[in-house]
């Protein structure tokens, strides 16, 4: 069963792409009386080994980003206003009028652009750059500002988490979500020796799975991710690329990853044989992780399972109850067969 309460935790937590500590913090706790052998890498990765009840026929690394999308302070007006740009992929058509927060006091700001009433002509239907966006905190200079916030702060999405019986609402789902399913794994009773890795600026290039595949040298990965649902009205059902409620997402092939087809398909059976969801990724568009995985060293066979997910990047994310519960479960399944050996090397290629 997801532990939401946890889930909630973890994504109401501020981690920006290299401002990840915050969430360090909770999975060090919840995992440390679990873990046989944790590591912090030079990048801020958690690099853990749990022991299981027997030595696996393949070395399996499971994995999920820490960090979340988000913004960064880049100059101060003279008269007190916050400049930014975005770090990690963000839908700039969202952020005009969007509560904000900076940093580790926690600093209130609102996300301005000009008025709509003074503007001509294209203005008023064209998206804004960032570069004409704003934060306003309330400051009446420069030097009011640098009282609370300082060049190169974290700038956050300031959203609640809400759920009911069907969904969770709440920014940062994407990859908190697939940071629990690692922590639910550790703590369990696994049946092979495994590894796994939270990893830092996923939303940035990749970066921190790039340095903990090399560090762990695997021969299989699974990736524990977040993906865009598009199953909203105006989109066409061949556009909409996954379905809330459809279950696991698993995906063929994307921007930086041609998946593992062994490993793909032995998803699909696994999830018919323990009784949950599974869809296919309807489009190749986007990355994640798996794109750096997948290369390191002599090469990781990779598969990528993922939450659908609607306005991903956003501060408020939308995921289906029954979606999280299905990748628990398959996540926990696949992971046994792997270890076990179920797709040797050596037999398959």
């Amino acid at each position: 069963m997801i532990d939401y309460e946890l889930l909630k935790k973890l994504c109401t937590a501020n981690g920006i792409s290299g401002d990840e500590n915050s969430v360090r913090g909770i999975i060090l706790d919840e995992i440390k009386q679990y873990a046989d052998d944790v590591k912090i890498d030079n990048l801020g990765n958690i690099l853990v080994h749990k022991a299981g009840k027997s030595k696996p026929m393949s070395r399996l690394m499971l994995s999920a980003h820490m960090d979340e999308v988000g913004l960064m302070v880049t100059d101060i007006t003279s008269d007190g206003f916050i400049k930014f740009d975005e770090v990690g992929g963000i839908d700039k058509r969202i952020l005009p009028g969007k509560s904000v927060t900076f940093g580790k006091k926690k600093i209130n700001g609102v996300i301005g652009v000009k008025p709509i009433h003074l503007c001509r002509g294209d203005e008023s239907t064209e998206i804004s750059k960032l570069s004409d966006m704003y934060i306003d905190i309330g400051a009446n200079s420069k030097e009011n500002v640098l009282e609370y916030v300082s060049y190169g702060d974290s700038i956050n999405f300031a959203s609640s988490y809400s759920e009911n019986d069907y969904v969770i609402k709440s920014k940062a789902i994407d990859d908190r979500f697939g940071c629990l399913v690692l922590i639910d794994l550790i703590k369990s009773d696994l049946e092979y020796d495994m590894d796994f890795a939270f990893v830092v600026q996923e939303e940035v290039g990749l970066r921190g799975a790039k340095v903990a595949a090399y560090s762990i040298d695997p021969q299989y990965a699974i990736v524990i991710e977040t993906t865009t649902a598009a199953d909203i009205p105006g989109v066409d059902e061949t556009g909409s690329v996954c379905t809330l409620g459809q279950g696991a997402v698993i995906s063929v092939m994307d921007r930086r990853t041609i998946y593992d087809k062994e490993m793909v398909a032995l998803a699909f059976e696994c999830a018919d044989e323990i009784g949950v969801k599974a869809q296919y990724k309807r489009a190749v568009a986007g990355g994640n992780d798996s794109g750096v995985i997948h290369q390191s060293r002599g090469g990781v066979r990779t598969l990528a399972i993922s939450l659908p997910c609607r306005y991903l990047h956003s501060p408020n994310c939308i995921a289906d109850k029954s979606d999280c519960e299905s990748i628990l479960k398959l996540a926990q399944k696949m992971s046994v067969l792997i270890a076990s050996g179920k797709l040797n090397v050596k037999e398959n290629f």
